[in-house]
This record gives C-alpha cells, sequence and structure tokens, in this order.
C-alpha cells in the first residue's frame, strides 16, 4: 500500500498538474495516517496544503477540505487532539462550498473518522 501510494504519487508528479501531485500527496498522507506514522503522514498532509494553496484556482470544491482533512488525521495520529480538532473544523467551514453533494458526503464520512 505505501509503496503503490508513493509510485502513484511519483508518477502524477512527472505526467500530471500540481493538483494532481496535491492528490498525491494526500494519498500518502493517508496511507501514513492509516499505518500509524504521524511524522510522515504531517510530512505529507503539510505538502498536500502547500501545493494546494500554490494552485488554489486550479483546484476542484474538494482539495482543500481534504488537504484540510489530510492534516486533521495526521495531527490525531500524531495525538494532538488539538490540533485535530482545529483542522476538522477548517475542513467542515471549507466543505460547505462543495456543491457536489456525493463529495460533502465522502468528506463527512471521512471526518468522522478520525479520533479525537
Amino acid at each position: 500500500m505505501l509503496h503503490a501510494a508513493h509510485a502513484s504519487r511519483y508518477h502524477w508528479i512527472r505526467a500530471g498538474t500540481r493538483v494532481n501531485a496535491a492528490r498525491g500527496e494526500w494519498q500518502c498522507s493517508r496511507v501514513y495516517a492509516v499505518l500509524g506514522r504521524p511524522e510522515p503522514a504531517l510530512h505529507h498532509a503539510r505538502r498536500c496544503l502547500e501545493l494546494c494553496e500554490s494552485v488554489v484556482d486550479d483546484l476542484d470544491e474538494f482539495d482543500l477540505p481534504f488537504a484540510y482533512e489530510a492534516l486533521a488525521r495526521a495531527y490525531a495520529v500524531a495525538g494532538d487532539e488539538e490540533q485535530a480538532r482545529h483542522w476538522i473544523a477548517r475542513a467542515r467551514a471549507a466543505g460547505e462550498a462543495i456543491s457536489d453533494e456525493d463529495d460533502r458526503v465522502l468528506l463527512e464520512a471521512d471526518l468522522e473518522t478520525i479520533g479525537t
């Protein structure tokens, strides 16, 4: 799972856009969080947010809220409940702008799985 996430990220960085790279960083962060590895999960979540902020006009509506979700999850894995709650709140607030109901539901469902 970890190698597949990194391989996917590598290929998207080579063949895709910065938005694709941000999504690859999100994927790596998620895998590290699932594996209980807070330091690399935070690294990739921060990188995801940096990339999203650098191409804000090119993002889909769900990209920035999911960058916040990645940070919330990574902080939760790190045991920092205050930061996790902060990023959950930011993800929810940003998620209100998602017009596609399926994407909003997916974001909320993912946020509900973050243990704080």
